[in-house]
């Protein structure tokens, strides 16, 4: 990574080390590795959300139930999954934004029927947010234009929101894996567009 970011990309590499590249940017909408959900394949560690602290737009940042938030944030939100068994809902908290704590409710994408009960994709990521769920999240803090950053973009939910809904995205993901699977889902959305 050594020139500046272009918009509507998705890069394999480490986020902590991408401030330098940003151009402004008007959300960040990430689902960072847990420190208590697959730690290990993840890659998380200590301080890795710390290199958020020093971009001043605002941040939604999916989080644990069960884990203490590691920033300082302005509001707390609910992802209620509606379903029954395990973690019923995940955190999502908001810098360097509003007050007000809202709750979103949205199928968990834990499978191919899950996915298509909610007419989504089932990409095999264990941490798969739902398309709907970002897309509402996109729309109510962003315009259309509008470049919203996922440094933990994973298997691209983010970026095939974007694009859905006219906005711009950038983002970076650590597993050449997932880099693939979601640059072979934004392939399939324009050959349809």
């Amino acid at each position: 990574m050594s020139k500046i970011f272009k918009i509507n990309k998705i890069y394999c590499g480490n986020a902590t080390k991408s401030l330098k590249y940003l151009p402004k940017i008007d959300l960040i909408l990430t689902d960072p590795p847990y420190p208590d959900y697959h730690k290990e394949l993840y890659k998380y560690k200590e301080g890795l959300l710390d290199f958020l602290k020093d971009i001043s737009c605002r941040q939604l940042i999916f989080w644990s139930a069960k884990v203490d938030f590691p920033l300082d944030y302005t509001a707390i939100h609910i992802w209620n999954k509606k379903c029954g068994v395990g973690s019923m809902y995940e955190r999502i908290f908001e810098r360097n934004g509003g007050k007000a704590y809202r709750v979103f409710s949205h199928y968990l994408i834990n499978s191919t029927v899950a996915a298509k009960y909610t007419r989504d994709v089932f990409t095999g990521h264990k941490s798969q947010k739902p398309i709907a769920l970002i897309k509402e999240l996109i729309e109510k803090y962003t315009k259309q234009n509008d470049i919203v950053f996922d440094p933990f973009i994973g298997s691209g939910t983010t970026a095939i929101a974007c694009i859905q809904i006219n906005r711009n995205f950038i983002g970076i993901e650590i597993n050449r894996k997932y880099v693939d699977i979601a640059k072979e889902r934004i392939n399939k959305l324009k050959e349809i567009e």
